[in-house]
């Protein structure tokens, strides 16, 4: 009898014991800053745009709000008993955004939700979890795009003993930030676009990027009636008197020789005749942005020598407009740009071009006065400020546009282009609608240059990928004067506000964001703060051989010629050479294998046969990246690459 006492009182004693060390902890709480997602950065105890977490019209006081496409990989440890959430799309977006949530542990799918679609579905996870190592939790497109997908997960939490859980980046080593651009020739070379648009009788600015040692005189043959050549500057400015096409021949020269180059410029409504090239203060500075900070910019890329290599627009994002317009209904500038036209002037003053930002509906994404009602005024006073690009938002138009039909997309721009052409400026016109109606099968027709067609890009290998690998089938409609846009770049140092971080793509995904882009001939906009910008990311925005493919006067937009785990994607250039990316998705097959489980093999072999290209017979091949010849190979070429890494390459038939 003792015994059993001695027993019973122990058995007590340790059940008593483990029921204390019982706890529960807030997923919330456990690091979201980890969190990848398609758009924005995640809320705590908020919806992604910042409201009460509301799903079916219930309102949860704790929760996270996050975004498709969203990915969460959180260390359990075998110390986690539960997890519960009630998740679905926020009732903030009304009858849009569909999602899918799935739940995984230890490479094994527990749980999904099916197909939710605000605001009549939410669903409720129950899960045990007892001995699970890793939890890895998907917030997929539900079968769409990512448009309006805010996704919840609210009252969710955890039931644990021992060490808390804990959410973890989900790379598996950002790795060291290699350079593989060589440096530049201390002889002079022209490098950038080849090929230049204009109107007959508008403001011309234009200035020769040229790397070499300084100083560098410039001079030109057959420059057009009304331009003129600095030769110390390298600025070509003045008004074209005649329409037509002008084949130029440029020369670059300095102590130690002298490289010359062709320049064309063709008048007509025939801007970006290649994709743009410049910064957009966005994905750094967001609302935050301000005339020091675009100044800053602009004198960065003459420091830095980011000009001498075709980089010329300082764009301006939202968050520049007064609240109210003037007395006579003009659009002004806030505090933050007491003197638009000034700071134009100094811009165009560097041999650069100015953007700005609007929208064809009352406000702006950020709340700031838009053009509605407007168009003719703001085109005015964009020109006689000095505005070289206009990025028109959608963001509030849906508000007073009621016409869903393709009429009603097209209705704002088709307004915006006809008081664009009309000013005394040439502005390079950017649709900025997200790629609703597929914009890129009539952004041409309503006077677009470029138009964006997707949501808005992150620093996540999610978002980055998504979109940039999805834009095959949209290569026909893409040429000179036209491009589809797949959004800023995100290396460097970005923020959204003037809490800046470092990318969080890895060094490989950056090498993977800057070949594919430049593949898709995609508008190249930096999106970082140009002031504090490291070796790493400096070298990756002046390789202009990359450049080079970007800017092809061809204006071909790649396609894909091998789908999977290991992509192909070819690019046909004026010279009859193709510039090929081979990159490596490895570990991204739907849904487990997008978590690091298990270590990742970082490298991968790759074949590229010649036949698979258009090609035949004997082909040179040149590492673009590392502008290094490999030799001449027969039918195939075969070497590796790095995991989410890219290898570049022109590949030119032997004649």
């Amino acid at each position: 009898m003792k015994n059993l006492t001695l027993t019973f009182v122990l058995t007590l004693f340790l059940f008593s014991s483990c029921y204390k060390e019982t706890k529960k902890i807030w997923l919330s709480e456990t690091g979201i800053a980890n969190i990848e997602q398609g758009w924005g950065a995640p809320r705590k105890n908020l919806s992604i745009d910042g409201n009460a977490l509301t799903i079916n019209g219930l309102i949860y006081e704790n929760g996270i709000g996050t975004h498709s496409l969203g990915k969460i990989y959180i260390k359990l440890d075998g110390k986690v008993k539960k997890f519960h959430a009630v998740v679905g799309v926020d009732d903030e977006v009304g009858n849009r955004g569909s999602v899918e949530f799935i739940i995984m542990a230890d490479k094994e799918i527990l749980w999904k939700s099916g197909i939710l679609k605000g605001p009549d579905s939410s669903a409720v996870a129950d899960i045990i979890l007892k001995g699970k190592k890793n939890l890895a939790i998907l917030v997929t497109e539900g079968g769409d795009n990512n448009g309006w997908d805010h996704a919840d997960l609210a009252d969710a939490w955890f039931e644990y003993s021992g060490v808390a859980p804990e959410i973890m980046p989900l790379s598996k080593s950002a790795g060291e930030r290699y350079i593989l651009t060589p440096p530049a020739s201390a002889l002079p070379k022209i490098n950038g676009s080849r090929v230049v648009g204009a109107s007959v009788g508008k403001p011309f600015i234009f200035r020769l990027p040229v790397t070499g040692d300084r100083p560098v005189f410039y001079s030109a043959e057959n420059l057009p009636e009304g331009l003129s050549l600095d030769p110390e500057t390298g600025i070509i400015t003045g008004r074209i008197r005649k329409a037509g096409e002008y084949n130029i021949t440029l020369t670059a020269e300095n102590s130690l020789g002298k490289d010359t180059n062709s320049l064309k410029i063709v008048t007509g409504r025939s801007l970006a005749m290649t994709p743009t090239m410049g910064w957009n203060s966005w994905n750094c500075w967001g609302l935050e942005v301000d005339d020091a900070k675009v100044r800053a910019a602009a004198d960065a890329f003459i420091s830095t020598g980011l000009v001498n290599h075709g980089w010329q627009y300082i764009n301006i994002d939202d968050g520049w407009e007064a609240p109210e317009r003037s007395a006579n209904g003009e659009i002004i500038a806030n505090e933050k740009f007491p003197d638009m036209k000034n700071l134009a002037d100094y811009v165009h003053s560097l041999g650069l071009k100015i953007g700005i930002y609007s929208s064809p509906g009352p406000k702006t994404c950020g709340g700031y006065l838009g053009s509605w009602q407007h168009e003719k005024q703001d085109a005015r006073t964009y020109a006689k400020w000095g505005i070289d690009y206009l990025k028109y938002d959608w963001c509030s138009y849906g508000s007073v546009e009621k016409d869903t039909t393709l009429t009603g997309f097209r209705r704002p721009y088709i307004l915006m282009d006809k008081e664009l052409k009309a000013v005394d400026r040439d502005i390079v016109f950017s649709l900025c609608q997200y790629g609703m109606a597929d914009v890129w099968k009539w952004g041409r027709d309503v006077g677009g240059n470029l138009w964006r067609t997707t949501g808005d890009i992150t620093d996540t290998w999610g978002s980055m990928s998504s979109i940039g690998f999805s834009q095959a089938p949209l290569a026909q409609y893409a040429g000179p004067g036209h491009w589809n846009d797949p959004d800023m770049l995100v290396v460097g140092k970005v923020g959204w506000s003037s809490n800046l971080h470092h990318s969080k793509l890895t060094p490989d995904e950056q090498y993977t964001h800057i070949s594919l882009w430049s593949l898709l001939s995609a508008p190249l906009l930096i999106g970082c703060d140009l002031s504090d910008m490291d070796d790493f990311t400096l070298n990756l925005l002046t390789n202009d051989e990359v450049i080079a493919v970007n800017q092809d006067p061809l204006g071909i937009q790649a396609v894909q010629v091998k789908e999977g785990d290991q992509q192909v994607w070819v690019k046909k250039l004026e010279d009859g050479s193709i510039a090929t990316g081979i990159f490596q998705l490895s570990a991204d097959k739907y849904p487990v294998e997008l978590f690091p489980w298990s270590e990742i093999s970082m490298t991968m072999p790759f074949t590229l046969k010649w036949n698979e290209l258009g090609l035949n017979g004997k082909c040179t091949v040149r590492d673009i990246w590392r502008q290094k010849d490999l030799g001449i190979f027969e039918d195939e070429y075969s070497g590796i690459v790095n995991h989410h890494g890219v290898v570049l390459l022109k590949i030119t038939p032997v004649k």
